[in-house]
């Protein structure tokens, strides 16, 4: 990557970094940037006796004065940044928010959607962007594709937030070890750290950490909570686990969900320790947040039709959970060229938990479609009662699933949330799960 940024360095003035060793060879304008990605590379560059500037130097030449806020977890990272950023928002703080969905600064669209974090001169952009028009804080989502490619190098973080830790991308990491190692690295430092407590793969350096839980012990806690038609919850906040002094208050959300409640600690726990605002009055700022869009994403009421973004096993049972009350009928696929690992355990997941099932497409890529439907099928067990129907056009399926409601049913439609396209082979075709829900729903019973 290649960005226009002026800059002295040993003595030259440059007006581009870039990542590339062909652009800096053929370009005396550009300075090379060595990052963990590009290090076979730079012998190539130290051979026309060029300048190298190191990745952990950058913060050196960008303004870098909003105070940044990690989160990473497999979950909860794009819902738990967002609840900060409205939070923070509220607050009266300017505030920029950088993830999976986008770039938004001061509730401005600034980039739409691209990595969950991207390239570090990227990065480093968007945060100078952001200290231009004065932030105070960047809020961010970290990928573990990140941690381990060393994108956030250099990057001092005021605070940094684990959701959780469940199995995926193992099509990169190749082993659950290797991300759980991954994900904890995260947290190896002496600064502010804040781990979701009832995570037992969580390990961290115990300095400066605090935590949040609803079946532990915690700095945050929960003593009574509703998940019932929204979030209702009485929380307890202890500055130090060893005093008696405590502030408690009631929440309430309109989000679905346990996960979600965990999200709304994790927000609520990071915005007490960096504010130091009364727990009552971060609560009240948290009622003004109705959601992310594609994450638990209410479709129709009647009939009650939810989208959500999960793609996991474990991202697909907090999901189930939720509605444990009520027969769920669930329409889900597994992206192609992906973690393949992850396929079977979500078919095992999901009948385990609903009544009806319907195996689809969700973006096969250049994989037959097919052979990823059977590899789902093939957690399921074989005596299942439960019906399962099997189609590649998502579209279809998600119309069978319509027309096979029955009353006290829900239809969650998952793994590609907010998502607008659908990818076939080398194609990005238009795809939006909620525009088929609403599509076909409005000539025979309308959204209510």
């Amino acid at each position: 990557m290649k960005i226009q940024k002026r800059i002295e360095y040993n003595g030259k003035i440059y007006n581009f970094l870039s990542d590339d060793s062909r652009d800096v060879i053929n370009n005396s304008d550009s300075l090379f940037v060595h990052t963990k990605q590009n290090s076979s590379f730079v012998n190539e560059v130290k051979k026309h006796k060029l300048d190298i500037l190191q990745a952990r130097d950058l913060k050196k030449y960008f303004k870098m004065t909003p105070k940044i806020i990690g989160i990473t977890g497999t979950n909860g990272k794009t819902t738990t940044a967002a609840i900060i950023y409205s939070i923070l928002l509220d607050m009266g703080y300017l505030v920029a928010l950088l993830g999976t969905r986008g770039f938004f600064i001061n509730d401005k669209e600034i980039k739409p959607k691209g990595l969950t974090t991207p390239s570090i001169l990227e990065l480093y952009e968007d945060i100078e962007h952001a200290a231009q028009l004065e932030c105070e804080y960047f809020v961010m989502e970290v990928s573990s594709h990140a941690i381990e490619q060393e994108r956030i190098e250099g990057l001092d973080f005021l605070a940094k937030i684990l959701t959780n830790i469940t199995s995926d991308h193992l099509d990169y990491h190749k082993t659950l070890e290797e991300y759980i190692r991954i994900k904890n690295s995260f947290f190896a430092d002496e600064g502010i750290k804040i781990i979701n407590r009832d995570e037992n793969k969580a390990l961290y350096n115990p300095i400066n950490s605090y935590s949040y839980a609803i079946n532990s012990k915690a700095n945050l806690c929960v003593s009574a909570y509703s998940p019932k038609k929204g979030i209702h919850a009485h929380i307890i906040w202890r500055e130090s686990l060893r005093e008696n002094h405590f502030e408690e208050t009631f929440v309430d959300s309109s989000l679905y969900g346990v996960h979600n409640l965990y999200n709304i600690l994790g927000a609520i726990t990071c915005v007490k320790i960096i504010t130091q605002r009364p727990l009552e009055e971060i609560a009240t700022k948290l009622e003004n947040f109705a959601g992310v869009s594609g994450r638990m994403e209410v479709v129709s009421q009647s009939p009650l039709i939810i989208v959500d973004f999960a793609h996991t096993h474990d991202g697909m049972k907090q999901i189930f959970e939720s509605f444990k009350s009520k027969n769920i009928s669930v329409v889900f696929g597994a992206g192609g060229d992906r973690d393949k690992s992850k396929r079977s355990k979500m078919g095992e997941c999901a009948s385990s938990y609903a009544q009806k099932i319907y195996i689809t497409s969700d973006n096969p890529r250049s994989e037959d479609p097919q052979s990823i439907i059977e590899d789902i099928l093939k957690g399921i067990p074989e005596n299942l009662a439960h019906p399962i129907i099997t189609t590649i056009d998502r579209k279809k399926a998600i119309q069978k699933a319509i027309d096979d409601l029955e009353d006290n049913d829900v239809l969650l439609v998952l793994g590609k949330g907010d998502e607008t396209y659908q990818i076939i082979g080398n194609q990005k075709i238009h795809f939006d799960d909620r525009e088929i829900i609403r599509e076909y729903l409005n000539p025979r019973k309308g959204i209510k």
